[in-house]
């Protein structure tokens, strides 16, 4: 099978772990793999990996777009010239890509959804979803019938899958620390865009809270955004510019992983949280808020620490209980490991998503 994966660009991130996870898993089935982005800096990491890299202006978030109609016109040459069968795109304005080379070279279009759209008019007009819908997480699903009346039996519940193998090392963490200027001090963590629905701020008032009790915490904050201006100035104003590092890129994020204690993601809004599911199959004590697919994830008490939404105080306090005990933090990162490598498999997602494929591609032929 000849696939093409559409992304709007390859930088640390959610959707580009998905799709090196994916891709590659189904290189090793013997599919031929052809990938369409901006570029970015995992750009080699793919390549590497023996996935053929598109180079398109695809870098917009807007539907409408000459930069789209301009990817079209490379992309449809693409189709031809590489055979391709199947097109999967990742993002809305992928979706508008996708769905207008599936019309123009008559070849199924699959999309994932990672998050939760906003319903907008151009959504219900120009809705593009194609001949599936994969949702990441069953809160996603839910999403897409309860807010665009989808048809159920065209969405697909797929979790995102971690290969366990990659994660579990802490081999770097020493190193890693030291790069960070860190030495003993406790090191709680967030990787995330920085976005408001993440919740970064409920985590910096949480850490100011507990400094009150373990006055060497640092926080690290990974990730770049829209809202890092106002992140540094509540650091600014709450006195604690000197407990928290803003890092901008990711790098290996298996070696940030290891050099941090506790894995925090206060999300007010979550589709199932792959830099949650990364931290746990890295073997971290995690604290998530009670929403989306985060609640799949985390079993309060078992493998983690559930807390509500916008909640600074619940944080903390959460925050607090495992920096106390340092037994507690251990058992609750090797159930997190096992969960995630029971429940969440690589081998799992790419095996569904393939059936997927095919049943679009037997659907054509019929």
């Amino acid at each position: 099978m000849n696939i093409l994966f559409i992304a709007n660009h390859l930088n640390v991130g959610g959707i580009s772990s998905y799709l090196f996870t994916l891709a590659s898993g189904l290189k090793e089935k013997g599919h031929n793999i052809y990938l369409a982005s901006s570029g970015g800096e995992l750009a080699d990491k793919f390549t590497e990996s023996g996935i053929s890299h598109i180079k398109v202006a695809l870098n917009t978030k807007k539907e409408i777009s000459p930069k789209i109609i301009s990817s079209f016109f490379v992309l449809n040459k693409a189709l031809k010239a590489n055979n391709i069968d199947l097109v999967h795109s990742n993002s809305r304005t992928t979706q508008v890509l996708g769905n207008l080379l599936s019309r123009a070279a008559n070849i199924p279009h699959v999309f994932t959804c990672h998050g939760f759209f906003k319903p907008k008019l151009s959504r219900r007009l120009f809705p593009c979803w194609g001949e599936y819908i994969v949702a990441i997480s069953q809160e996603v699903k839910e999403h897409l019938i309860s807010d665009f009346k989808l048809n159920e039996a065209k969405i697909c519940v797929i979790n995102n899958g971690i290969d366990i193998k990659n994660f579990g090392d802490f081999s770097q963490r020493d190193n890693m620390r030291e790069n960070l200027g860190v030495k003993d001090e406790p090191l709680v963590g967030i990787i995330a865009r920085l976005s408001d629905v993440k919740g970064h701020v409920y985590l910096i008032r949480a850490v100011h809270r507990v400094i009150k009790t373990f006055s060497s915490i640092k926080l690290l904050i990974v990730g770049e955004g829209k809202t890092r201006e106002a992140l540094v100035k509540e650091t600014e104003e709450l006195g604690i510019k000197g407990y928290v590092l803003f890092l901008p890129k990711a790098g290996r994020t298996e070696d940030l992983l290891s050099a941090m204690d506790i894995f925090v993601m206060p999300s007010l809004q979550e589709g199932l949280g792959l830099a949650l599911m990364e931290a746990m199959a890295q073997g971290l004590a995690v604290v998530g808020s009670k929403v989306g697919g985060i609640k799949t994830l985390i079993q309060d008490k078992i493998n983690g620490l559930l807390v509500n939404p916008a909640d600074s105080q619940g944080l903390a306090d959460a925050i607090i209980a495992l920096l106390r005990d340092g037994q507690l933090r251990r058992s609750m990162g090797i159930n997190a490991r096992k969960f995630i490598s029971g429940y969440f498999a690589k081998e799992d997602m790419v095996d569904k998503t393939e059936r997927i494929y095919n049943k679009c591609l037997g659907r054509r032929c019929q």
